[in-house]
């Protein structure tokens, strides 16, 4: 008999994500028969999913098939690929902790799950899940692909790679698509005729080329197209990607850097320490910066996914279109052997020379029947990789104090990141540090609780 392929997706209780990356697959022949095993803690959430995955299939005539599981070993057996999509401890309580407490030591942030206090926080709750996913693999899928969607993508990817060297695994970010898309919108380009590369940390990667494809097969810098629009104003003032936060701190960086980064406004704000200061709230109009953008979103979703929830769940047929996720490309490319290339993360073995090796790099990759094949970026200009550099560094001290269970890295990670100690002291950090373990001391692995380093 033909082998079924079978896809695992843990945390899809995440409907709306599970919806648009188990839709992509329905749309391919090579997946459009596959099984698909949810698995989440939440009964409620992941009955929903079941249903809408069920509604995708019948829409669709496919052959597909889909179980349910409160087991993730179980949930895991003999699977083919594994998406992992969750947030522990979720947006009440940690993510609501992880912005309050930094407020009251006037530390202020924009979404706080990739660097950052609230980065480091996140990481030091997810990792060890993670970690629990690659041992049942081992266990009973070991040759399974790991498609790895949680943040911080980087502390994650780079943290697996550490401790389960073993597991094929590839973190995959939306931000370099997306932002092709929204440049190629900034200039009225039709987006199928743009061409770049890309090469940096997730979130921090910039556009080192990017040019449009002329009907003659010649290429066109658009680069002085994209800083001479900027100039004039005709665009970054307004934004229809996020109008609360057009791209001002993305265009700032370009005429200061040099070249455009693939994630949003603001995101980036958070990770460097010129943009959110206190007492230059100067700054944040100038800049556009929407402070505790999470949060915002997080109740939106919420009251959006009752809208979407009687669309999905109701009689209605569920529109089921292509998205710009790379998961479905990466299966269909190892499932039918037909190449496709696609920006993932992975450890840094010999692709980034500038930066650390290990460390979780961004950078183009080939997958076919072989898998996924990162590829080197050279010559990526010495500003970049320094300020990739100051984000590395915080990355790496979360990823050792989780490797070695030594709490006093989780001080020197937010010691070194870039926004917070712009903004506080020492001591100040040392404090906002005791109280976030204090505070989310349920989801943070026993090593790290009881732990006080302030005076």
């Amino acid at each position: 008999m033909p082998h079924t392929t079978k896809i695992t997706f843990i945390g899809a209780g995440s409907t709306v994500f599970a919806k648009n990356i188990i839709g992509d697959c329905l749309l391919r022949p090579a997946l459009a028969n596959a099984h698909f095993a949810l698995m989440d803690i939440n009964a409620e959430r992941l009955r929903e999913s079941e249903q809408v995955v069920s509604k995708m299939i019948t829409s669709l005539g496919t052959k597909a098939t889909v179980s349910c599981h409160a087991n993730q070993r179980e949930a895991l057996e003999n699977s083919d690929f594994v998406v992992v999509a969750f947030q522990i401890g979720g947006y009440k309580p940690c993510t609501v902790t992880d912005f309050e407490i930094p407020k009251k030591f006037g530390l202020r942030q924009t979404i706080a799950d990739t660097l950052g206090i609230g980065g480091i926080m996140r990481g030091l709750r997810t990792v060890p899940h993670l970690w629990s996913i690659c041992e049942d693999m081992l266990a009973v899928c070991p040759d399974a692909l790991m498609l790895q969607h949680v943040n911080p993508m980087a502390i994650n990817t780079w943290a697996i790679s550490e401790k389960y060297p073993a597991i094929k695994q590839v973190g995959l970010c939306h931000s370099v698509p997306l932002t092709a898309v929204e440049l190629a919108e900034d200039l009225g380009i039709d987006p199928s005729r743009l061409s770049y590369k890309v090469g940096g940390i997730n979130h921090m990667a910039f556009y080192l080329h990017l040019h449009e494809k002329q009907d003659d097969g010649t290429l066109r810098d658009l680069y002085p197209v994209l800083k001479q629009r900027d100039l004039e104003g005709k665009i970054s003032k307004a934004s229809n990607w996020n109008p609360r936060c057009p791209n001002l701190v993305r265009y700032e960086v370009m005429h200061k850097l040099g070249y455009f980064v693939t994630e949003s406004s603001e995101h980036f704000a958070e990770y460097v320490p010129w943009f959110i200061k206190s007492g230059r709230d100067d700054l944040i109009k100038r800049f556009s910066i929407p402070l505790d953008e999470y949060p915002k979103r997080c109740e939106e979703q919420l009251i959006d996914w009752k809208e979407q929830a009687r669309v999905f769940l109701g009689p209605e047929a569920i529109d089921v279109k292509l998205s710009l996720e790379y998961a479905s490309q990466i299966m269909n490319a190892i499932a039918t052997g037909v190449p496709a290339t696609i920006y993932g993360n992975t450890p840094n073995h010999g692709l980034i020379d500038a930066l650390p090796r290990g460390c979780a790099v961004e950078v183009p990759c080939l997958v076919d029947g072989n898998g996924v094949q990162p590829t080197r970026v050279e010559n990526i200009p010495p500003q970049l990789t320094a300020l990739m550099r100051t984000n590395v560094s915080v990355q790496e001290l979360t990823v050792r104090a989780l490797i070695d269970e030594a709490p006093e890295h989780v001080y020197h990670a937010a010691m070194l990141d870039p926004h917070t100690a712009a903004e506080l002291d020492l001591d100040q950090i040392c404090a906002l540090v005791d109280e976030l373990i204090a505070e989310h001391a349920d989801w943070l692995p026993s090593w790290l609780q009881g732990q006080r380093k302030a005076a």
